[in-house]
């Protein structure tokens, strides 16, 4: 990976398994297959065919390593002799190891990657998808690379808007308070939280819109209009208990407002700027917040904290 890359994480998301060659890469190859493999159970071990055959120690799955005999007969039967492959590292191994020239950026990169992981699990364990153990695993993982959760910028950041809207008690909806934040392109990391009009979602990211298109954040983009018409649609008719609006519909009324609202005609042109941000939530969204944030490709870890009592959100 060069250091003029723009985006470090989705490089570290390029490389897959054994990095290769390994005395050339700062990484601990040992301990990125173990997070790699945390979700389906592998485990590391020795490549006895690569040491057999080169002198060289490397860590490999213990799948490739199990299945190696049965591929190397199914090659020999092919090709009618000694196959072109001594071990499973052989062809597996790829050359990302030859393109990382900053080190600590990669480090840097793969840590942020797996505390992304260790959000996805619990959110995971706590939907009923995966069980404590994979939790653990990543837990323990993170240990070893010495990183916590709030090592994340937009971890702390979307925590300490939920606790300062309970405190102020001028925010949330009811008895219920979320929080987002995400980091923008320039580095500044932009806060929102729910009120009765908005999911924590929405909130954040029309903060961010307006601090791309530096428009001052006492400026409404929805009118009082196009957000009472919405709520009454969703209360009066679709018999909704909250007319709050998730992160889709937020996207929907926004362009709408925009056919007539330079302003919002503006924020709008910048929604493109968020791809690839990093985001953070208080609460597992709701399908609307999910849908809305994933259309807009961000990279979105949330704390495995249900935002109702509710078994089926809408």
């Amino acid at each position: 990976m060069n250091a003029r890359t723009p985006n470090a994480e989705a490089d570290a998301e390029l490389v897959q398994g054994q990095l290769w060659p390994a005395d050339s890469v700062g990484f601990d190859n040992e301990k990125y297959l173990t997070e790699q493999s945390s979700f389906i159970r592998d485990f590391n071990m020795i490549d006895p065919f690569h040491l057999e055959a080169y002198g060289e120690t490397v860590v490999n799955y213990n799948r490739d390593v199990e299945t190696f005999p049965v591929l190397r007969a199914i090659l020999e039967r092919i090709t009618g002799g000694r196959g072109s492959y001594r071990s499973p590292t052989d062809m597996g191994g790829n050359r990302a190891g030859f393109a990382i020239t900053n080190d600590a950026m990669v480090r840097q990169a793969a840590a942020q990657e797996v505390i992304r992981r260790y959000f996805r699990s619990a959110c995971e364990y706590a939907t009923g998808l995966t069980d404590k153990q994979t939790v653990e695993r990543v837990e323990v993982l993170m240990k070893e690379l010495n990183v916590v959760a709030e090592d994340r910028r937009v971890v702390p950041a979307a925590r300490d808007a939920a606790a300062g809207a309970a405190a102020g008690g001028d925010k949330g909806d009811g008895n219920l308070v979320c929080g987002a934040a995400i980091e923008l392109p320039d580095g500044a990391v932009i806060a929102g939280v729910n009120s009765p009009l908005m999911h924590a979602a929405s909130s954040a990211v029309m903060n961010a819109l307006k601090h791309l298109a530096e428009i001052p954040q006492k400026l409404h983009l929805l009118s009082p209009a196009i957000v009472q018409s919405i709520g009454h649609l969703k209360q009066e008719i679709l018999q909704r208990k909250t007319i709050s609006l998730d992160l889709e519909e937020t996207l929907i009324a926004l362009s709408i407002a925009s056919t007539t609202n330079p302003t919002a005609e503006l924020a709008v042109s910048q929604l493109r700027r968020l791809r690839g941000c990093e985001v953070h939530m208080t609460h597992i969204p709701t399908p609307g917040d999910d849908t809305g944030l994933r259309r807009l490709g961000v990279n979105l870890t949330c704390d495995p904290q249900f935002a109702t009592r509710n078994l089926f959100v809408g």
